[in-house]
């Protein structure tokens, strides 16, 4: 397998944009018309996630210990779509075809070679990750919603009881289904460590656009059955050994895993936690009576609200990053970042620029743990 040319004939493909995956799900569906039904109905995202996961994968072909983990991660995770063994092929098929239809006279038969043994070798690796993970768990859980609180006009508070219980750490996510929205799965933090009872809260703002999102603030209500995947990352994840001083940098939702990895701390030991809370306004800190009550609980853990469109007494006014290097260097901290993506991108190079050291920043790499 000539890796330099599988990367030099997927640069030439990707060129193509979104006709790549167009053209990819147009032939599968005609080819093999009984898999349309284990798609959603508007596949837009779903088209995304291929074109990223290949690149992904063939930008890393020659360094297979750099892959696996990603690609086990799809074989396991696929499981909540009921993807088996027998479908591999027909998808290999059109992913073939795709290929040798965007290449044109560059399609050889020593590339489609290439090709068909790099993809034998992912399928292989999928396939073996999710079998494995069928002797210890199953491909979803079904999971009844026995609360509901809204918290404004765009973000609730769920409580739900997955059966059997969900085997998730703090700082993990899990994909969420609602029959509202077939077969759209997005991922959510549980806002809490895994408790005796097996509950899960979970803190979800509807986003323009968003199915399920919106299906989940407006139209979910307790007695529902929600589904949810295996838990998913762990770069957020939290090492019961170290007793290394912490700082939480949340913005909007992005508290919630946060919120999770608290509760860790104060169930394992008492360790220093600073919590800087982000939110444009105010009005968006749907969760500051919780933070309120812990700060008064929990005697060395220390909060700052941060509002950077607003002026609100008790809380100081910039970016959760930008009150948070007015507050102290870190530079003995181990810092855990969450929220919406361009404010953890923020985060990063502001701390970075600042002298952080990469081995001390924590943020989830999504596109790392699922396609």
């Amino acid at each position: 397998m000539d890796t330099a040319r599988l990367r030099a004939s997927w640069s030439l493909v990707a060129r193509h944009g979104a006709e790549v995956p167009g053209f990819f799900y147009a032939h599968l569906f005609l080819s093999r018309p009984q898999l349309r039904e284990m798609f959603p109905v508007s596949m837009a995202a779903q088209q995304d996630r291929l074109v990223g996961a290949l690149g992904r994968i063939v930008s890393n072909v020659d360094q297979v210990e750099a892959v696996v983990p990603y690609v086990e991660q799809l074989g396991r995770d696929h499981r909540k779509f009921a993807v088996r063994p027998e479908h591999f092929p027909m998808v290999g098929a059109s992913l073939l075809a795709t290929l040798e239809y965007f290449l044109g006279r560059d399609w050889t038969p020593q590339l489609a070679a290439d090709w068909a043994e790099a993809y034998n070798l992912v399928s292989e690796v999928m396939v073996g990750a999710a079998e494995k993970a069928e002797t210890s768990a199953p491909p979803w859980w079904d999971a009844e919603v026995l609360d509901h609180e809204r918290r404004g006009l765009d973000v609730a508070v769920l409580r739900i009881r997955p059966q059997p219980h969900h085997p998730y750490r703090p700082g993990q996510s899990v994909a969420l289904q609602t029959s509202l929205r077939p077969r759209v799965w997005r991922r959510y933090s549980p806002a809490n460590a895994p408790r005796p009872d097996g509950t899960i809260d979970l803190h979800v703002k509807a986003v323009p656009g968003g199915q399920v999102s919106n299906a989940l603030v407006n139209s979910v209500a307790p007695g529902d059955v929600l589904r949810m995947g295996p838990p998913l990352g762990g770069r957020l994840g939290l090492e019961s050994d170290r007793s290394t001083p912490l700082l939480l940098l949340a913005g909007g939702t992005g508290w919630a895993p946060l919120k999770a990895l608290l509760e860790q701390v104060a169930a394992e030991g008492k360790r220093p936690v600073t919590l800087v809370l982000g939110a444009r306004t105010g009005a968006d800190l749907y969760d500051l009576r919780a933070v309120d009550k812990l700060a008064r609980e929990l005697r060395w853990f220390d909060v700052t609200v941060a509002l950077s469109h607003d002026h609100r007494p008790g809380a100081e006014h910039g970016t959760v990053t930008e009150v948070a290097l007015r507050k102290g260097s870190w530079y003995d901290h181990d810092i855990y970042v969450c929220g919406p993506d361009q404010m953890v991108a923020d985060a990063v190079a502001q701390l970075r620029g600042a002298g952080i050291a990469p081995e001390q920043l924590h943020i989830e790499d999504f596109e790392e743990v699922t396609a």
